[in-house]
C-alpha cells in the first residue's frame, strides 16, 4: 500500500534516526493491520497452538514504528527521530523478549542523485505492491519515504522478519533496517 503523507517531515537527517525496543504506540499518519499465520506452509495445526501473530505497520511523521502481538507476548520497535534521544541508530542489536529472540541490523547507504532517484523508484514499486507493505511518500520530493515490508518466513514457522527503508533525498541518504523476530508460537 502506498499513501502520500500529508505532513513535512519531522525528521530530516538520516543521523537523527534512533532505535528503541518497548515504546508504546506513537500517534500514526498510516497504518496497515496483518495477521500472519505462524505455521509451516500447508501443516496442519494442533487445535490448541495459536494460528497468527498479528503485526502493526506504522508510518510515523518522524519514521515508523512495528508492534507484534501474540499469545505470550507483544514487541514494539520503533526506529524514529525521538526527542531527548541522542543515540544513534546502531549497527545491529540483538535481544531477548520474553521467549522470544529479537535481532535488527541497520546501515546507511550514501547515493548519488541519479541513482538514489532509481532506487527510491525500486524500493517504493517493490513495497506499493506487496500486501504486506506499507510506503508513505512525504510533500516536497518524490522520492522522501518511508516504507515497511513485513512477512514470516515459510520454511521456518514461528519467525517473522521485516525491512525499512527511510528515505533523505536532500542528504542522498538511504537508511535500510533489518529486522527478525524468532521463537513465536
Amino acid at each position: 500500500m502506498l499513501t502520500t503523507i500529508e505532513t513535512a517531515y519531522t525528521d530530516t537527517r538520516a543521523g537523527d534516526l534512533a532505535w528503541r525496543l518497548g515504546k508504546k504506540p506513537l500517534p500514526a499518519l498510516a497504518v496497515l493491520d496483518l495477521a500472519l499465520d505462524l505455521g509451516p506452509s500447508g501443516s496442519r495445526r494442533a487445535p490448541h497452538r495459536p494460528a497468527v501473530i498479528q503485526v502493526q505497520m506504522r508510518l510515523l511523521g518522524a519514521s515508523h514504528q512495528v508492534l507484534l502481538d501474540a499469545p505470550g507476548g507483544g514487541c514494539s520497535e520503533t526506529v524514529a527521530c525521538l526527542p531527548g534521544s541522542r543515540t544513534p541508530l546502531p549497527l545491529g542489536v540483538a535481544e531477548r523478549v520474553g521467549d522470544w529472540e529479537y535481532e535488527f541490523a541497520a546501515r546507511v547507504e550514501t547515493l548519488s542523485r541519479g541513482s538514489f532517484a532509481g532506487r527510491a523508484q525500486e524500493l517504493l514499486a517493490l513495497v506499493a505492491d506487496h500486501p504486506h507493505g506499507l510506503a508513505g511518500r512525504f510533500p516536497g520530493d518524490p522520492h522522501a519515504f518511508t516504507a515497511l515490508l513485513v512477512q514470516r518466513a515459510p520454511d521456518r514457522p514461528g519467525e517473522v522478519h521485516w525491512r525499512t527503508w527511510h528515505a533523505y533525498p536532500q542528504e542522498g541518504r538511504l537508511v535500510a533496517t533489518r529486522s527478525r523476530v524468532t521463537g513465536l508460537r
